[in-house]
């Protein structure tokens, strides 16, 4: 067939198939892995010295960690909405866990879904030609409302799309492309406790199903790569450890026992009982390290390593129940708080990034940046625009092109749950303002740290500087627009409170 083209016609073909090669090497394919409750030191690159993550360790190798980067707020669906969307807790449709339904399957609701018309990271990206998938925990919608992940821009998905599911690792189903996917598990009650003097080894095996649902998920996603790696991909991973409950493969438990000085935890602080709470947690995390390793193996089997992204971040702090025992582990290191805090444990998080080619290996960024910036990064390294947006692109500082790079006029985050909690990052100023709910903004106090010289946020330094004062209540002003629900407006409401 070849012998009866013309030269010209060659000519156009060998130009078409260069065109596609040039279009496809533009267009880099984009993993993002999302950890749930990750703190900032639980993993080795931030310093964690009990907790094996060898993976992780040879991302942080082969490319950049930055040490400033923060979640858009301290608990789950906001940030994952937030990260979605580009936007602050000031602007966001979706700024606190708004839950629906209860836990029994048959109550199962979810959170507050997307509206309609949101543009989100994927939706962008399909805007030129990404294929799109998700695996992992959701929390922004159910398959029948508009927060459906096929709605919100995914051309697949496997998920635990309700929140409160994914408190049990071995739930009845998962959600693939809006249909119950059955698991071979029994029903339980991952919240119910122990009877500590009358607790056995049966007891405790009551919340060990037969279907470890990360590994249904991850063995999707895989395959989602190889059956894309011809054309450019965005692959969301939020998966869900080492959110509680303490739940993990027994051979990675096996890994840790007898390993720390530990006893049985039975349900006490909520979630699920266990005998060995310090080695199941530590297995969670060096499981999910295993599955970054799965997500990078395939990538350098099928030759994809110089035309792909991996980042690799966490929704938010380390919790403060179910068995964990973030000071045992140095969760967040020496940062104060932990999730559902404005404090820097409960919003800095682990951020890394690997580009071969692009991206230089082994080095760190002290720069400062929030995962609301995220969108804005990947429209910059596919050549799009965005304009309806508060973050900015990081590409510059990923390619080593720092005098390039937009500084933020301020980090801003707005939480109305936990008391009602406000929090700026302006240069190496903090401001934090707790309870404004119960007080009210104006007679709520700004406390004012130094993070340069007092990254504990242990000095208030508010008396010092009414001129910051002054600032930080400016940007409130100007960043704060009313929420769509009641329950979420904190700041100033218009409503009489009942």
């Amino acid at each position: 067939m070849i012998r009866n083209l013309n030269i010209c016609t060659l000519v156009s073909l060998f130009f078409a198939i260069g065109n596609i090669y040039a279009q496809r090497s533009t267009k880099p394919n984009i993993i993002y892995i999302y950890a749930d409750d990750l703190g900032y030191g639980e993993i080795e690159p931030y310093g964690q010295q009990k907790i094996k993550t060898p993976n992780l360790l040879k991302l942080a190798e082969k490319g950049m960690t930055f040490t400033q980067h923060y979640a858009s707020t301290p608990v789950c669906a906001p940030s994952r909405a937030m990260l979605m969307t580009g936007k602050h807790g000031g602007h966001a449709y979706i700024r606190g866990n708004y839950e629906l339904g209860g836990f029994p399957d048959s109550l199962e609701g979810g959170q507050m879904p997307l509206p309609e018309g949101t543009l989100t990271i994927p939706k962008m990206l399909k805007q030129i030609g990404y294929r799109t998938a998700m695996a992992g925990k959701w929390g922004l919608g159910m398959n029948n409302t508009p927060g459906s992940p096929l709605r919100q821009g995914f051309d697949y998905y496997i998920s635990v799309l309700d929140q409160k599911q994914a408190h049990n690792f071995y739930p009845t189903h998962l959600w693939e492309n809006d249909v119950r996917l059955t698991l071979n598990n029994p029903v339980m009650d991952v919240h119910k406790a122990l009877n500590p003097a009358t607790a056995t080894d049966a007891d405790f095996d009551y919340y060990i199903g037969k279907e470890y649902a990360t590994d249904i998920m991850a063995e999707k996603a895989l395959k989602f790569i190889s059956e894309n790696k011809e054309q450019p991909f965005f692959l969301y991973l939020p998966f869900t450890q080492p959110h509680v409950s303490l739940q993990a493969p027994q051979e990675y438990i096996d890994m840790y026992k007898g390993v720390f000085d530990e006893k049985p935890y039975y349900g006490q602080q909520g979630y699920a009982a266990t005998k060995y709470p310090y080695a199941t947690y530590a297995a969670m995390i060096t499981y999910l390290d295993a599955q970054v390793g799965k997500i990078m193996n395939r990538i350098s089997e099928l030759g994809l390593d110089e035309n792909t992204i991996i980042m690799f971040s966490s929704d938010n702090g380390t919790t403060f129940n179910g068995g964990v025992n973030p000071k045992f582990f140095r969760s967040v290191g020496d940062l104060r708080g932990l999730k559902m805090d404005v404090f820097e444990g409960g919003i800095r998080v682990p951020f890394i990034a690997s580009w071969p080619g692009n991206i230089s290996a082994g080095v760190k960024s002290d720069f400062a940046s929030a995962q609301y910036d995220i969108m804005a990064t990947i429209a910059a390294v596919t050549g799009q625009k965005i304009e309806n947006t508060d973050g900015i692109s990081l590409l510059p500082t990923l390619l080593g092109k720092t005098d390039e790079q937009q500084d933020h006029d301020f980090l801003y985050w707005e939480y109305p749950e936990n008391g009602g909690q406000i929090a700026i990052r302006l240069g190496k100023w903090k401001a934090v303002k707790l309870d404004v709910r119960k007080k009210g903004y104006s007679r709520t106090p700004w406390m004012i740290f130094d993070l340069e010289n007092d990254r504990k946020e242990e000095q208030d330094l508010a008396a010092q500087h009414p001129e910051l004062i002054k600032k930080f209540d400016t940007i409130v002003d100007h960043q704060h627009q009313p929420a769509h629900i009641k329950e979420w407006e904190f700041i100033n409401p218009k409503f009489t409170k009942q």
